[in-house]
């Protein structure tokens, strides 16, 4: 009875279906596509099939295991590298991914085993565009529609075509302007160009280069930081975004690129000539600094001037090395230049900092309502953070105006308002000696005991962390002051300090007659 039915369903198949269940009893493949695509559903000796591989992988990519599906896709490949299928299904994977060079070459790959397939070139054009990479696309687009004119009348193709061929004739001007130098028209074409990709490394590059050559570092920096996001051991990326970061005036950032660079390529020419350019700069800065901090003050000048000769299109580095020059000149007491060479800064510069330079120098040379005016002039451009500090800035100056038509400590003791203790403990010791009233003739008496008492007074506020500060404020610093000091005997302070001066060490001790 069984036999019966079977044979009389058999009966009722038709004779394409019986061929079919014939096949497969024999294992014959119908074609080599079948055989590449059906065979692999039989495994051998408990190894997985290319089939069983990808419909594992396709599991995985609908569970978002990427890298999974991958691996699955990348041993069906060795099984059949022949297939097309299979390197385009890797392809979907990378793409996914954003690896878009993998994805290039998983598409490379299967055109070449199904080099008429247009839904693989249309896949491979696209991802040439998002390259940077539009000549080829549009060699990819042109062959599309020479596989199936049909395409001409499709929106959607003509619009990702002539996208590509935009791409494309931006990127030969831009490619003809960099040949001639025109760096503001390289970067021009190139900023349009560029929004038709999303990983064009060689025209981030060629824009970072360009961007260099016009002084736009901040845009350096981030079109080489794209580009080390997406290949983490790109040398030329790291060489330019160091050397934007040098002439924003970064050096330890710029340093940190260069070194990164030669740990791929310990010899490579960029990396390493400009992370000796900036180590050369730091280190006459550095000397220079020492100097000063010494009080050589002519000799820290004349090592900042070599340092700044090292690169003079360093503008940055210029300023601020012309900043510190205008301090120490201030410092040697040459006023004016200090104060030519800040207005220089301002001309030239317009920023900030220049300013600051300017109010400060004026403020050391006791033009004290020219601070007023620099300062006011700094508080209307500050933004943001640095409102607080021109404002501050401003208050100072305020404050040394209205001292100046008072009692005003730093002038008595001859020092600038930046004086450290030990400047200001080594005015009061020279003054105190010399207007000691013990110390001067008879008719001069009386002149030396009024200045030894501000002298005194000056060195008790400065010399007092919390005083100056009440007096820097313009706060009174001595409860009921009234028009001056508080009452105390200059000479106690006087006795105090030098009997210091003189303990322990073998110090030279001075002794005077007081007459109170």
């Amino acid at each position: 009875m069984i036999i019966k039915i079977s044979a009389g369903r058999l009966a009722t198949l038709s004779a394409m279906s019986l061929f079919y269940l014939a096949m497969i009893s024999q294992h014959i493949p119908t074609s080599a596509n079948n055989r590449r695509d059906d065979s692999s559903d039989r495994g051998g000796g408990g190894k997985q099939s290319a089939g069983k591989l990808r419909s594992l992988g396709e599991a995985a990519m609908a569970e978002r295991r990427l890298d999974d599906a991958a691996n699955y896709y990348s041993q069906a490949v060795k099984l059949e590298p022949e297939n097309a299928i299979n390197y385009y299904k890797l392809f979907r994977v990378h793409h996914r991914m954003n690896k878009l060079g993998d994805a290039l070459r998983d598409l490379n790959n299967a055109l070449q085993f199904d080099p008429d397939s247009n839904d693989y070139r249309s896949h491979r054009a696209r991802i040439y565009t998002a390259t940077g990479q539009c000549k080829d696309a549009v060699a990819d687009y042109e062959r599309m529609h020479q596989n199936d004119n049909s395409l001409e009348e499709d929106e959607s193709f003509i619009d990702t075509y002539q996208r590509a061929s935009r791409c494309e004739s931006l990127i030969d001007h831009a490619t003809e302007a960099y040949l001639k130098q025109k760096w503001g028209d390289v970067n021009a074409y190139l900023n349009e160009a560029i929004t038709f990709t999303e990983q064009a490394v060689d025209l981030l590059l060629m824009r970072a280069e360009a961007s260099i050559k016009t002084g736009d570092y901040f845009s350096v920096v981030s079109d080489a930081g794209r580009v080390l996001k997406l290949y983490p051991k790109n040398i030329d990326a790291y060489q330019l975004r160091g050397t934007a970061y040098y002439y924003l005036g970064e050096h330890d950032t710029a340093i940190n690129h260069y070194r990164e660079g030669l740990k791929l390529d310990p010899e490579h020419k960029g990396c390493k000539g400009q992370h000796k350019l900036v180590k050369s700069l730091i280190k006459k800065d550095k000397k220079a600094q020492e100097a000063f901090d010494a009080g050589k003050i002519d000799e820290a000048i004349d090592k900042w001037e070599q340092a700044m000769n090292i690169d003079p299109i360093h503008e940055i580095f210029k300023n601020t090395i012309n900043a510190k020059i205008v301090v120490a000149l201030s410092k040697s007491g040459k006023h004016k230049k200090a104060i030519d060479l800040a207005q220089h800064l301002v001309d030239e510069t317009g920023t900030l900092d220049a300013l600051y330079a300017l109010g400060d120098a004026e403020l050391a040379a006791d033009k004290f309502d020219d601070a007023v005016r620099t300062f006011q002039q700094a508080v209307e451009q500050a933004e943001g953070e640095q409102v607080e500090k021109a404002r501050e800035k401003l208050r100072e100056a305020e404050v040394a105006l209205k001292q100046s038509k008072e009692k005003n400590y730093y002038k008595i003791l001859g020092v600038s308002r930046r004086a450290n203790k030990k400047e200001i403990k080594k005015a009061y010791r020279d003054l105190a000696l010399k207007w000691h009233p013990d110390k001067v003739e008879q008719d001069k008496r009386e002149e030396a005991e009024s200045k030894f008492a501000d002298i005194s007074e000056a060195n008790e506020v400065l010399s007092d962390d919390e005083l100056r500060g009440k007096y820097d404020r313009g706060e009174e610093v001595f409860e009921n002051q009234g028009g001056g000091g508080r009452g105390h005997n200059p000479f106690d302070h006087f006795q105090r300090h030098f009997h210091q001066q003189g303990g322990g060490g073998g110090g030279q001790r001075h002794s005077f007659h007081f007459q109170h």
